[in-house]
């Protein structure tokens, strides 16, 4: 993904987010779409959703990848003629399906052979009780392993996506342990943001958030690709540590002794030893609007889908315009940032999460109210590092 980092996100995403439906079998109780079990009202029709294929295609090499999401997209009844199609006209495509009596053998059989590059399975603790309760289905964590490696037996590949909150936070060295003896080689973490089912109390805490950035950079130290989802910080914090480590200064003069941090580092090492690999954080800059779009089951388009702020629907305009001349996304993408994103040199990098900042402050442009960090606090402690934008 290194070669992302010359992405012109001026011209084209680099992410189409397709949310193909609302319907799903399961209930998590962090649910961004606020999924039910029937489609809703107003979905793309099947020609619709053709020609938004045919429109991602129209973008110059090289093209944007197409994820379709959901609900669960394997309860759009023409997803096999969609997916077919998309891989007829060689467009990089994921697929990230709910797990569920629908992702059986035959189904899994049916995406390799189509073609898809990618499929993306959430497991959010290593405790299936606990996987279980956020899922609101029994016996689905048992289901998510059995379907990993199905897929892998497959040659599919496959990333875990995994939501933090304060059901996952202290698992989260397990869910290390886990994706390891499983070979799973990328891990995709959410960042929680209060949006659809997702509450207030399911959240940490801005210093808990960057004692997870931080041990999830040392977890990228035993073979697993580590990237966030609406935790920018992540990248801050990779790149200082990163840095640290140039100068073979000791991460404590950034950290609090004692803290959660620490713990979770503790837990790691007890279960898998020392690191096995240098760290594979994924830094390239992207942020809601900027290389990421997010187009909802009905067309509309929004910079994600956890920033429900509407630019356009494609039923009226284009794809390619909404994304390159709306004014919301143009602002994000210029960094017009207010409060301390606005002022911190690590905003191209990072630039905080849009989502997060609506969904606490009602304004896309606002702080990051998640991250605990003030702009130039390395340097008042002699940390005098070059920031390289994405």
């Amino acid at each position: 993904m290194e070669g992302f980092r010359s992405w012109p996100y001026d011209e084209k995403p680099l992410l189409v987010f397709w949310e193909s439906t609302r319907a799903c079998q399961l209930a998590c109780i962090h649910c961004r779409a606020e999924a039910i079990l029937n489609p809703l009202p107003g979905e793309l029709s099947n020609g619709e959703a053709l020609r938004l294929i045919d429109e991602i295609v129209s973008f110059s090499e090289p093209r944007p990848i197409l994820i379709i999401t959901g609900g669960d997209p394997l309860m759009r009844r023409d997803i096999w003629d969609l997916l077919s199609y998309a891989a007829s006209l060689r467009l990089k495509t994921s697929l990230a399906p709910s797990v569920t009596p629908l992702l059986n053998d035959k189904s899994i059989k049916m995406i390799s052979d189509i073609g898809v590059s990618a499929v993306s399975i959430s497991i959010d603790s290593a405790h299936p009780e606990v996987h279980d309760k956020i899922r609101g289905v029994k016996g689905v964590w048992s289901r998510s392993v059995e379907v990993i490696k199905k897929f892998r037996d497959y040659g599919v590949k496959v990333q875990v996506n995994t939501v933090v909150m304060r059901p996952t936070l202290n698992s989260l060295p397990d869910m290390v342990a886990l994706l390891r003896k499983f070979e799973v080689p990328v891990w995709e973490v959410f960042y929680l943001v209060r949006v659809g089912r997702a509450q207030e109390k399911l959240d940490l805490t801005p210093e808990e958030w960057e004692a997870v950035s931080h041990f999830l950079y040392e977890a990228s130290k035993y073979d697993v690709t580590v990237r966030t989802v609406e935790g920018p910080m992540f990248r801050r914090v990779a790149m200082v540590r990163r840095f640290l480590e140039s100068m073979n200064v000791d991460p404590d003069v950034i950290l609090k002794p004692g803290s959660l941090y620490e713990g979770l580092l503790n837990r790691l090492k007890t279960l898998l030893g020392p690191p096995t690999s240098k760290p594979k954080a994924y830094t390239v800059g992207t942020r809601d609007g900027k290389g990421i779009v997010f187009i909802a089951y009905n067309g509309d388009v929004y910079p994600s889908g956890f920033l429900p702020v509407k630019a356009g629907n494609i039923r009226e305009r284009s794809l390619r315009d909404i994304y390159t001349r709306s004014s919301l996304f143009l602002a994000l993408r210029r960094g017009e940032f207010k409060g301390k994103c606005g002022a911190c040199k690590f905003k191209e990098i990072c630039g905080g999460s849009r989502a997060r900042a609506y969904s606490i402050y009602g304004d896309p442009l606002a702080e990051d109210p998640a991250c605990p960090y003030e702009p130039n606090y390395y340097e008042s402690i002699g940390l005098n590092m070059k920031v390289i934008s994405s």
